[in-house]
């Protein structure tokens, strides 16, 4: 059974078509039809048609999402991409494809590809962050995901800053409408506008951790503040759901002081007499929520013609 995945972003979205063994067949990337509902149905099933095409087969298809589908309503919530907010995109996007398709969150399809060959494999809990432009995590247990009753199994990034400073308080307004969530502390937007509050300096999150790494005071300042931060959210997980593994994912997982100090950083904070928690990089960065989303499906598991 041939698997394709679909990881839909803000700016663009990928696909790729996996054999049985994990095998990429077909990998393709496309512009994303912004603020454009019909537009993204009509992407993604293009983007299917190539896929299966280059692959040579019909296959089973699971798509990440910034967001969720509501158990209570059937429709999108919580999502950046806004415009997928209250639409029935699982049931529309089967209708699209003549098919019964798979929705998970982005952070979950992560999760659930680092679970399966990456930096998860062989842990029986796993929990992955996005730290990109926005701040996501996913769970999985044994292999599958923990969406949740409410479908917000992992929104790390939307609860607060945990042992905020007073300086801290009451932290960015955020687009969920709260103040001080997580997201607006450690995602690559977050780090960005922090430096710049701090040195009058607009500079991408990227380009602070590479002038921190060759000195530069103030950008070394600003990713003191992240791994601190990083340090006190993730302990947080640790304490409540203590992980066999952490893995990081999204732009800012590239820095590669993260790995050096969070370690420590996280102990400080965590309820244990010792932390042995390893913290690790997605073993398939930028590919990790596309193959996840493919990996949705099981190998024997066939989607249903509509």
């Amino acid at each position: 059974m041939i698997r394709i995945g679909i990881d839909l972003g803000g700016t663009k979205t990928e696909g790729i078509a996996l054999d049985p063994t994990g095998k990429p067949l077909a990998r393709r990337r496309v512009p994303s039809a912004r603020d454009d509902y019909a537009g993204t149905l009509a992407t993604i099933a293009g983007l299917v048609q190539a896929l299966e095409g280059e692959a040579g087969g019909r296959a089973s298809v699971g798509v990440g999402i910034p967001g969720a589908i509501s158990p209570a309503t059937g429709l999108v919530k919580n999502a950046n991409s806004t415009w997928l907010i209250g639409r029935p995109f699982d049931r529309d996007l089967a209708q699209a494809l003549g098919r019964t398709v798979r929705i998970e969150n982005d952070a979950n399809c992560l999760a659930v590809s680092e679970a399966a060959d990456g930096a998860g494999a062989g842990c029986g809990v796993v929990f992955a962050a996005i730290l990109g432009t926005g701040c996501g995590a996913g769970i999985v247990l044994r292999g599958r995901p923990l969406t949740g009753r409410n479908a917000i199994g992992g929104e790390w990034g939307h609860n607060p800053l945990p042992w905020p400073t007073d300086e801290e308080r009451p932290g960015a307004a955020c687009y969920c409408g709260r103040r001080g969530c997580l997201e607006t502390f450690v995602s690559g937007p977050a780090v960005a506008a922090d430096h710049a509050a701090a040195t009058g300096e607009a500079l991408p999150a990227h380009t602070i951790a590479e002038r921190a790494a060759e000195g530069d005071a103030a950008c070394a300042a600003t990713l003191d503040r992240l791994v601190d931060r990083l340090g006190r959210g993730l302990a947080t997980v640790v304490n409540l759901l203590d992980p066999d593994v952490i893995v990081l994912g999204g732009g800012l997982s590239n820095a590669t002081v993260l790995y050096d100090r969070l370690p420590d950083a996280v102990a400080r904070w965590a309820f244990t007499d010792r932390l042995d928690t390893p913290i690790r990089r997605a073993v398939h960065g930028d590919s990790s929520g596309v193959r996840g989303a493919a990996w949705l499906w099981r190998p024997d598991e066939h989607p249903d013609a509509t």
